[in-house]
């Protein structure tokens, strides 16, 4: 019943910037943190950003004052804003909601399909 969506990816030059959006498509549940995960070719994925409900975020060291998460509660998407990329931000970048369904008081994780991003010159 519910789906992430993301958009925005692309390829960037060194120092450039890219703003990434995630939107949950559905109804009958409600959204509680949300973050942007990332896998680098022939790496593990690794957190990279997160956002509370009550808008609370905290950033991986490596992107730290560079990129910046948001929310809009009322379209159910998340943001993610990146500055002065580089190369090695490379990766297929992936956002992730906690869920609940209207059904159940359970929590779910919940994963778009992911975006490339490709810092190059």
């Amino acid at each position: 019943q519910v789906q992430l969506v993301e958009s925005g990816g692309g390829l960037v030059q060194p120092g450039g910037s890219l703003r990434l959006s995630c939107a949950a498509s559905g109804s009958a549940f409600s959204i509680n943190a949300m973050a942007w995960y990332r896998r680098p070719r022939g790496q593990e994925r690794e957190l990279v950003a997160t956002i509370t409900g009550g808008g609370r975020t905290n950033y991986a060291d490596s992107v730290k004052g560079r990129f910046t998460i948001s929310r809009d509660n009322a379209k159910n998407s998340v943001y993610l804003q990146m500055n002065s990329l580089k190369p090695e931000d490379t990766a297929v970048y992936y956002c992730n909601a906690e869920i609940v369904p209207s059904y159940t008081k359970l929590q779910y994780d919940f994963w778009g399909q992911g975006t490339q991003v490709t810092v190059s010159s």
